[in-house]
């Protein structure tokens, strides 16, 4: 017989009866009934029942096993008592008796409990990471994000992408969140630097003949921590298509983000047909570039009704053409109560208010806002909205630019309050048409909206003509129930657009020289139409596992201050290695 088993501990059945057998894992939860002592016995694979009463041999030392105790089990399979089966267990028909348990690796007394799935403290859970790792359900996690990328490889290798891996150490980037930099120490005062993202060796690839790329590629950011994004680093599934446009990007992704939800949804109805909303329609409906479909609640511009209307705050406002108000309808929020809620939560949101007409038994309108505008203009309201009796609707008015972000919280907020999100199900979606370049209000200049080696739609002629803030550029994002999951984007591969396109954000053919040459040399060679997208595999796992945090699907996450609590990283390191990587500190003064 094997050293330490013959079986895993899921491996038991009934037609295991009679068998002598060795298990070895760890002691899973150990139970006392009248003398007689249970071992749940655990591996990697499930969890079988074991027996020790007094006329075993193994009993003295049954009784000294405490929980997590790795041990090594022999004995005897045997059914189990009449009733005290358990179906939901695939071994839960038979028992093993015990016939002798050695101890292989001893614990101490637990920090953390692994049996159960009760909530902990987080920084207690990421210093005992190999505990917690234990717990049945953060185990299964890690499990389906491994058979998730699996399944996410096969598919892009079945539309014929080719997988290859970049390199880590590479150059400083100006674009995105800040650069993790490496020191080198054969070139003094000079740094590597972690890539934020393949995007240029991805695009040189293509350059290169390559066609069709694809990797599970790590990233790495210096950027804050929060639920939905992890401190340091993440990983993307990353590719990259020459010779296509955006149409053809969206035909070979659509299939494989669609099958990798379906294949883990358990059961859960997937979006087959992708609606493609532009993204100055997704702020308008939504209040959000990345909205959460399952809410039904689509607000409108309504600001006719207002306009020369009675109710003096927003009709002053109007006389601005900039300034417009929106309704969130709120159907079956037609209560003082609940309207009075909304409003407090508004202010709480650092805003004057939320102003508000409920639609009562009769039709009429009621509150502060429906007395100064008449019934005329809030039946007409209510007509453009589509509510009806009980119903309520919710407004924002001034520059758009300025509370579209709020009106999306609280279409939000109303989706939640009213149990109007339907939370058994994924809505997938595409975000196209993204401005090419925003107004940067800090530093007063035209920059750079989304990736910033993305086509512009007219391309050259459009650079050179079009007021910049008009531009709209061949970049998308996909969509999932309130969450971005990928983004990519049509290239700009020709040199005379791409010097260009800098040059409108501030950077002169001398800065894309210096930080692209790489890239910028390429494109003097023969560069073909390219495009591509990078979908985070920390994200789509997150919601396919039903969690909102990414730290319920990592294996070795940092804390919300970016410290790896197991590890002891980021650490001091001692003169001898900083004098030959050439550094010396100055550190803030601690007072």
């Amino acid at each position: 017989m094997h050293r330490y088993r013959s079986h895993t501990c899921g491996a038991l059945r009934d037609s295991d009866i009679d068998q002598t057998v060795r298990l070895s894992g760890w002691c899973h939860r150990i139970r006392d009934h009248g003398g007689v002592l249970f071992i749940d016995l655990r591996d990697h694979y499930g969890l079988t029942q074991c027996v020790a009463d007094p006329d075993s041999p193994a009993f003295k030392d049954a009784e000294k096993l405490r929980s997590e105790w790795v041990v090594r089990i022999d004995g005897k399979v045997r059914r189990r008592p009449a009733g005290t089966d358990n179906p939901e267990l695939p071994t839960g028909m038979v028992e093993v008796y015990i016939s002798e348990i050695e101890v292989l690796g001893p614990a101490a007394e637990l920090p953390m409990p692994v049996f159960g799935d009760q909530e902990y403290p987080e920084d207690i859970r990421l210093k005992y990471r190999f505990l917690d790792l234990r717990r049945e359900k953060l185990h299964q996690n890690i499990m389906t994000r491994g058979e998730i990328v699996d399944s996410m490889r096969k598919r892009m290798k079945s539309q014929g992408f080719f997988e290859f891996q970049t390199p880590i150490l590479t150059a400083s980037s100006p674009e995105g969140a800040r650069d993790f930099l490496v020191p080198s120490r054969i070139h003094p005062g000079q740094f590597y630097a972690l890539p934020q993202a393949p995007q240029q060796y991805k695009q040189l690839l293509m350059m290169s003949g390559f066609d069709r790329y694809f990797q599970i590629a790590p990233c790495f950011r210096d950027e804050d921590p929060r639920a939905d994004r992890l401190p340091g680093e993440f990983y993307q599934l990353d590719l990259e298509m020459s010779f296509v446009e955006q149409d053809d990007v969206f035909a070979a992704v659509e299939p494989v983000i669609t099958g990798v939800f379906e294949e883990f949804a358990k059961g859960k109805p997937v979006t087959k047909s992708w609606p493609r909303i532009p993204f100055a329609e997704a702020l308008k409906k939504y209040g959000s570039d990345k909205p959460d479909l399952r809410n039904p609640i689509i607000m409108q511009e309504v600001s006719e009704h207002f306009r020369g209307s009675g109710f003096k705050v927003f009709a002053r406002m109007l006389e601005d053409p900039k300034n417009q108000v929106w309704a969130i309808p709120g159907p079956k929020g037609g209560s003082r109560a609940f309207c009075d809620r909304m409003n407090s939560w508004a202010q709480g949101e650092g805003q004057p208010g939320l102003g508000y007409i409920m639609w009562r038994e009769g039709g009429e309108g009621a509150g502060p806002l429906a007395n100064n505008i008449g019934p005329e203009r809030t039946a007409a309201i209510r007509g453009q909205l589509g509510l009806a009796e009980g119903d309520a609707a919710f407004f924002v008015a001034g520059d758009p630019d300025k509370f579209w972000k709020f009106s999306g919280l609280a279409r939000t907020k109303l989706g939640e309050e009213l149990n109007l999100i339907d939370k058994d199900r994924f809505e997938l979606a595409w975000i196209v048409d993204f401005p090419m370049y925003e107004y940067n209000e800090d530093d007063k200049k035209v920059d750079f909206s989304h990736n910033p080696f993305s086509m512009p739609q007219g391309g050259l002629d459009a650079l050179n003509k079009q007021d910049p803030l008009t531009i709209k550029a061949f970049q998308y994002d996909i969509t999932c129930n309130g969450y971005e999951i990928a983004s990519g984007g049509i290239r700009n591969h020709r040199p005379e657009a791409m010097v260009k396109a800098f040059e409108i954000a501030g950077y002169g053919e001398k800065d894309v020289v210096e930080r692209f040459g790489g890239m910028y040399r390429a494109f003097q060679y023969g560069a073909p139409p390219h495009g591509g997208m990078a979908a985070g595999v920390d994200r789509i796992v997150m919601l396919l596992c039903g969690t909102t945090n990414l730290r319920e699907i990592s294996l070795f996450p940092m804390n919300q201050q970016a410290v790896d609590l197991l590890m002891g990283a980021p650490s001091e390191v001692g003169p001898k290695q900083l004098k030959d990587l050439h550094i010396r500190l100055n550190l803030p003064d601690k007072g």
